[in-house]
């Protein structure tokens, strides 16, 4: 009994001696419970990033507010499926300024042509003539039949490549001189080679003549047709002119051309971009 008495107050003197932690344990906070900061609010500076070997670092500035793409609008014919953009505004007739006109006209009485200044022609569509003429004749002596209307730049350049070239090729075949420029077509409101889908033809502007065939003064007419393997003068005549035409007019194209332009030559003063030409 005494010893069981003796071990009670040993026991108590010994817990009594022992010293309790200054502050007890900090209690771990429960996962969910973390305070979020609002993104509508701006976050609170840390001077380091706390991190720990199972987090990942907290970042110390706030995230950015990531945007909805806004897909960019999409052209008119592809969202209705109706349209193929906006109209084409309509066809207009090209205007030539008083003094370039004034100055061809001289040119084209120098040449000697025989011409009549004609009403402006607008028949829709970019039919028509701002500045129009009849052209009878290119040269004196030499007729052009029919009477074709067209541009004076596309008569100017017919009766400097009737002058410079023609004639001169026509002396080796020993038929006079040349009497007649048969035209097939000159102005006249049509698409390119008379299709119903196209573009307008230069016919159409005034700028194009068609010649069909010369007359000579025996009475001869050689007619314009295939003849790229014809070894006679008539074949060198007809080739020859065909060539130097090319110096004249913007487009050039003949028999050889296609089946459009098997009876005639086509010949044009089309404006081009950098002044290129088309021969064929």
């Amino acid at each position: 009994m005494l010893f069981r008495i003796v071990s009670f107050v040993s026991a108590a003197i010994m817990l009594m001696a022992a010293s309790l932690p200054q502050a007890g344990p900090i209690p771990e906070q429960k996962p969910g419970k973390e305070q979020v900061q609002p993104e509508d609010e701006p976050p609170i500076p840390a001077e380091k990033p706390v991190t720990s070997p199972d987090k990942p670092a907290i970042p110390t500035e706030k995230p950015a507010v990531r945007q909805e793409e806004t897909p960019a609008p999409q052209p008119e014919e592809q969202t209705t499926g109706q349209t193929q953009g906006p109209p084409r505004p309509p066809l207009s007739i090209a205007s030539e300024p008083d003094d370039e006109h004034q100055a061809c006209l001289k040119d084209l009485t120098a040449m000697g042509a025989t011409f009549k200044e004609i009403a402006r022609i607008d028949d829709g569509n970019g039919c028509g003539i701002d500045k129009p003429i009849a052209l009878s004749s290119p040269l004196p002596g030499i007729a052009f039949k029919p009477e074709g209307k067209m541009r004076c730049e596309a008569a100017l350049a017919l009766a400097q490549w009737v002058k410079e070239s023609v004639i001169p090729s026509a002396a080796a075949l020993d038929n006079g001189k040349i009497v007649t420029i048969n035209q097939a077509s000159t102005y006249v409101c049509r698409l390119r080679n008379n299709a119903s889908t196209g573009k307008i033809s230069e016919h159409a502007r005034g700028n194009a003549i068609d010649v069909a065939s010369f007359t000579f003064e025996n009475g001869k007419t050689i007619a314009i047709e295939p003849r790229r393997e014809d070894p006679t003068l008539t074949g060198a005549f007809q080739r020859a002119a065909s060539a130097s035409a090319c110096l004249y007019f913007t487009t050039v194209l003949d028999p050889e051309s296609d089946a459009a332009h098997e009876t005639h030559f086509h010949l044009d003063v089309i404006e081009r971009n950098g002044g290129f030409r088309y021969c064929h």
